[in-house]
């Protein structure tokens, strides 16, 4: 199954947990509800600040989102991410140690 699928399976699954609507959860984000459709569907790319208020309206840390989702190989994934990571700019270096240090605690 596709990843993006599979985080928009895990969003849904923690928003039915909280006992929140599509439309409420979206309204506490300030979004229109078919967006928040559409990422639970895997048909979105949702962007980091919208990560982050989605996990912010859920109440959750932004790792939760991610977490229990079935990845490939871990040597693998490390490799992709240091690659990003020799690509980022300083701003985006420092977006991604908060985010990296939010998710690892």
């Amino acid at each position: 199954m596709d990843l993006k699928r599979l985080i928009g399976l895990r969003i849904g699954e923690i928003r039915r947990t909280k006992g929140l609507t599509q439309e409420a959860l979206a309204g506490r984000m300030e979004i229109d509800p078919k967006y928040l459709s559409s990422i639970e569907r895997g048909r979105e790319n949702p962007t980091l600040n919208i990560l982050i208020k989605l996990s912010h309206a859920l109440e959750v840390d932004m790792g939760e989102i991610f977490s229990d989702l079935p990845l490939e190989d871990p040597n693998r994934k490390k490799a992709m991410v240091l690659s990003l990571l020799n690509e980022a700019d300083g701003d985006q270096l420092k977006l991604i140690y908060k985010v990296l240090t939010a998710i690892m605690r």
